[in-house]
């Protein structure tokens, strides 16, 4: 697998790209901001690996301006075979109003493409050699997902979940935004993340990776729900 994160925006997103090294398939996930740098991103990967890259899903893991801000503009940059736009459906409403989120903080975005692909929980997604399940985590918001993604050791691949805006290294995700819900978050957290592999690799929608056995045990915020 090759993989790139992209720190892309004033709020710092983690966009990150997921490539399987035999299929050149490919997913984008929470593309905030800054679709120039992504392309080149994208086309740096090409470069260096020598693999055809081919996008498959514009994934986020939830529908906040700073995940979702660059995805018409990449969209619409694809040529032939463009990704699908992918989102859980209770996400949708944050998505379709990007405009107006976007004008809270002074920023101005285009009206958002329709959603193609909506994210359902326990879903898998397969894209070449990767293999993702959806993992519906509300509380920092209705659809928020996260991305576990399967360990393959012949592949270079090991247990991943991308968090999203859920869990983060020593903190966990803000609950004073529309639609969010702090007990939620936490019953998310426990029942859908704590109950991985300590070993799994924990990659967040902001900051430094980390693992589910550190935050478990260190995160001050999941003291209540050890």
């Amino acid at each position: 697998m090759i993989e790139k994160s992209i720190i892309v925006g004033p709020f710092q997103c983690n966009c990150r790209l997921l490539v399987c090294s035999r299929t050149g398939h490919a997913v984008l996930v929470d593309p905030g901001d800054e679709k120039d740098r992504i392309l080149q991103a994208l086309q740096s990967v090409k470069t260096q690996s020598g693999v055809c890259i081919q996008v498959k899903y514009l994934i986020h893991t939830h529908g906040h301006l700073d995940h979702v801000g660059a995805t018409r503009s990449l969209f619409e940059s694809f040529d032939q075979e463009a990704p699908q736009i992918a989102l859980h459906r209770d996400d949708e409403p944050l998505y379709l109003n990007l405009k107006t989120q976007g004008s809270l903080f002074g920023l101005h975005f285009e009206t958002p493409l329709p959603v193609q692909h909506y994210l359902q929980d326990e879903e898998q997604i397969q894209v070449g050699d990767l293999k993702f399940t959806v993992l519906h985590t509300p509380g920092h918001s209705p659809g928020s997902v996260c991305l576990r993604l399967h360990e393959d050791s012949q592949a270079g691949i090991s247990e991943t979940v991308l968090t999203g805006d859920t869990l983060f290294q020593g903190s966990v995700g803000r609950t004073d935004l529309w639609g969010a819900d702090t007990d939620q978050m936490f019953k998310s957290i426990r029942e859908r993340l704590l109950v991985l592999d300590d070993e799994t690799r924990v990659c967040p929608g902001h900051g430094v990776s980390t693992s589910i056995g550190i935050e478990k045990f260190q995160n001050p915020f999941l003291r209540s729900i050890r």
